[in-house]
């Protein structure tokens, strides 16, 4: 009887990375007992033998990813692979537009990553993390939900046994370490948008640190546009850092500040300063053009302002979170006219609309802060940092030379903070001790 739960020890470790724990519990619970019946014996070595064999159907169906040259990321594809293989966390810099969010899944799968247990990728948002995903499964040649599945808050994607790469939002991967403390069903963790610094975002980075010593099989990889490497590689006790230049095409950046003070008159003048820049881009040429802008109320004033004004040969195209999926992937198609996308800061970092050639950024964001004085969460609009200014401009510079129009002069750019604050500076620290 000894031999056999030998045996069955050496078999755990071919199975599925989620079902290693509690068999190897059973087999110690079974070792304790005096007497062993071997219904329980045979019971146990059914589901390992199951487990084992799932491995290896997986390890035979895994894809070969095809990679397009035409992306930064694909140029130091083997530099990137060799860092994932000798290093347990690396810290991946890639600027707008390098190709980082939907190469880095496949090139961990050409390692042969996503076997015992799924590569898990994270955005900050719902939408980005369904269209990124749908994306993948593009490029990979399969249905969405079957290699590649996503999931969000009331909807799950995934196939436990097929599924080899799985989107989600951060809050998503930080609500499952409630019941998967060892983050089990992962071999691979990918946390993207480092940089937003949310709490999700946070808690994780600070969750996967204590984490990875007891996971030595963990690999970690976190990037973003306009991370700070430095402190991120501190952070996880100086981790190999890869930076990848990303903006293939020179952006041209033009000051246009409004006149107005007072926060009508700012208003106006913005609206009216971004039928203006509309309007002199429409001038320079062919190519679609995005104004980023901080709510779903500015993008209705806008975009009734742009109908009024009726630009000749024009769609105008509303992105917002809470719209419906068919209404969101309208934006990803392009067609015959010019079309003028409207979105809120998601357009900033967490989707690349196809086409952009022209940006017009008015500078402003809705950003969540705690109100000491009045006890509340407040959602007020305040001026970008230099690096979120940075991020909207280079999406234009992805399919030729691009314009981006700053409608703010550049002493106020100077002005401006390096980097957004992290969301644990300005958030009431009441609800974040209770997660804890």
């Amino acid at each position: 009887m000894k031999q056999k739960l030998q045996q069955l020890e050496q078999l755990v470790k071919d199975t599925m990375l989620a079902d290693q724990f509690p068999l190897r519990r059973r087999l110690q619970n079974l070792r304790r007992n005096k007497e062993i019946k071997p219904e329980q014996l045979g019971a146990l070595e059914k589901q390992i033998n199951k487990s084992v064999a799932l491995r290896a159907l997986r390890q035979k169906q895994i894809p070969k990813p095809t990679f397009e040259n035409d992306l930064p990321v694909i140029d130091r594809r083997e530099e990137i692979a060799k860092a994932i293989n000798d290093n347990q966390v690396i810290i991946l810099s890639g600027e707008t537009g390098s190709g980082k969010t939907t190469q880095l899944p496949k090139i961990c799968l050409e390692l042969g990553r996503g076997v015992a247990g799924l590569i898990g990728h994270t955005q900050p948002r719902r939408i980005a993390a369904r269209t990124v995903a749908t994306r993948i499964a593009e490029e990979l040649k399969s249905e969405l939900g079957d290699i590649v599945g996503y999931k969000v808050r009331f909807h799950d994607q995934v196939k436990a046994d097929k599924s080899y790469i799985k989107l989600m939002t951060d809050g998503i991967l930080l609500a499952e370490t409630q019941n998967d403390r060892f983050l089990n069903q992962y071999d691979t963790i990918i946390i993207d948008e480092a940089h937003e610094r949310s709490l999700n975002i946070d808690f994780l980075l600070g969750y996967l640190k204590q984490l990875l010593p007891k996971r030595p099989d963990l690999k970690v990889i976190i990037t973003s546009a306009t991370i700070d490497t430095d402190r991120f590689s501190q952070h996880f006790n100086n981790a190999k850092v890869i930076e990848v230049t990303g903006r293939t095409f020179p952006v041209e950046i033009r000051y246009r500040p409004p006149a107005g003070n007072d926060d009508e008159q700012r208003d106006y003048d913005m609206i009216r300063g971004i039928v203006e820049a509309v309007d002199e881009l429409c001038k320079e040429g062919q190519g679609d053009v995005l104004v980023i802008l901080s709510g779903e109320r500015d993008i209705r004033d806008v975009s009734e302002a742009l109908r009024k004004h009726h630009p000749p040969n024009t769609e105008i195209l509303p992105l917002l979170a809470r719209q419906s999926a068919a209404e969101q992937n309208r934006v990803f198609k392009t067609g015959v006219h010019r079309r003028i996308v409207l979105a809120t800061n998601v357009a900033e970092t967490s989707l690349t609309v196809p086409g952009i050639k022209y940006v017009v950024d008015p500078g402003f964001a809705r950003i969540s802060r705690y109100s000491v004085r009045n006890k509340v969460q407040r959602l007020p609009i305040e001026k970008v940092s230099q690096s979120s200014a940075n991020q909207r401009s280079g999406r234009c510079g992805r399919v030729s030379a691009g314009i981006a129009i700053r409608l703010y002069d550049e002493e106020d750019f100077k002005n401006r903070s390096a980097f957004t604050d992290p969301e644990v500076l300005r958030t009431n620290l009441a609800s974040v001790i209770l997660q804890m």
